[in-house]
């Protein structure tokens, strides 16, 4: 999936210097040690493994607030909040419904973190290559950018199946499927792999904006936390400083993530709920749902969507960096990338 090793090695020569970091304890740096060499195939491939954890773990701990908010974009007359919808859920359904679609959540998320986090780490060490090291720090921001939306593209496609059935299994008023398998032969046999993939033009419009606000603003976040919030540089700080800022980052561009993408994320909910009319095309289907939905309409659920997605980015950042600084590598952002010898 990710490019292999000699393909990297003929297009990025050199060896990187290691990353190091000051104990604040000591008073004096300490080397944070890695076989791991930054933007090495091995670093691709460790940071896509950290996106596994952080994607998958997170989004399935808020599988409920989940569930609820996708029911309340299918019906918004249905819980009058968030409190009364778990209310009414955990007293019909138990716990188990408050994790209703959890299995699909967990498989889906996690290869979209796979792709996420590994391909965003190759696309901006490959778009830096390209454009020179004077151009990449000069347009910084265009480069995050860029990065975050190719790897988004890639990572959808491999969280779309899982989205699919999620989202028919939270939101059908009778129990869609008995099992994770079922659920997947139940639209397989009734619409094909297309059944697996009519969502994914609106899940691009949501995810790829999310993405790109997520990674941008979380990397001039922690740059600006530590230009102009903290009084030394980011080498100076120890490990837990560093990922209390990559927390904080990451809440604070995940609120922005929601806003950017709550439309797309309310028609995704309909577009896997609504059945087509002979004949008619995704596309006009999505026309025909805005048009029933009103202005209005496509903000709803976005007060708990505010609140899923600040928590949930902020803990992917810190589980992401963690699992980095547990395997010797350094935290995201807030520093200059170590230069080749």
């Amino acid at each position: 999936m990710f490019p292999s090793a000699q393909t990297l090695n003929s297009a990025f020569k050199g060896t990187q210097k290691p990353f190091i970091a000051a104990s604040p304890a000591e008073k004096k740096a300490f080397v944070a040690h890695s076989t791991v060499e930054v933007n090495s195939p091995r670093y691709f491939y460790t940071c896509a493994a950290g996106g596994v954890l952080a994607c998958g773990l997170t989004h399935y701990a808020m599988t409920p607030l989940d569930m609820l908010k996708c029911r309340m974009q299918v019906n918004k007359n249905l819980y009058s909040g968030v409190f009364d919808g778990f209310k009414k859920v955990a007293s019909a359904e138990g716990i188990k419904g408050l994790f209703t679609g959890g299995a699909p959540t967990l498989v889906g998320y996690s290869l979209q973190g796979l792709g996420k986090y590994g391909f965003y780490e190759y696309f901006k060490y490959l778009y830096a290559g390209a454009v020179g090291e004077e151009a990449a720090a000069k347009y910084k921001t265009l480069l995050y950018l860029s990065a975050s939306a190719s790897a988004e593209l890639i990572a959808d496609v491999m969280l779309c199946p899982m989205e699919a059935l999620k989202v028919k299994m939270q939101t059908s008023s009778t129990p869609f499927a008995t099992s994770f398998v079922g659920g997947l032969s139940k639209i397989h046999a009734a619409e094909g792999m297309s059944g697996f993939y009519k969502g994914l033009t609106p899940l691009w419009l949501r995810q790829i904006p999310y993405t790109m606000v997520k990674f941008a603003t979380f990397e001039k976040t922690v740059e600006a936390i530590y230009k102009n919030i903290l009084s030394k540089p980011k080498e100076e700080y120890g490990k837990v400083e560093q990922l209390a800022v990559t927390f904080s980052a990451g809440y604070f561009a995940g609120i922005f993530c929601a806003i950017v993408s709550h439309p797309a994320d309310t028609l995704v909910s309909k577009l896997n709920n609504v059945a087509k009319a002979e004949g008619e095309s995704t596309g006009a289907l999505a026309v025909r749902i805005l048009k029933d939905l009103g202005f209005a309409g496509v903000w709803t659920g976005l007060v708990p969507r505010i609140f899923m997605i600040g928590t949930l980015t902020g803990l992917q950042w810190f589980i992401y960096d963690s699992f980095k600084v547990a395997t010797g590598l350094p935290t995201t952002g807030g520093a200059a990338a170590p230069k080749k010898e």
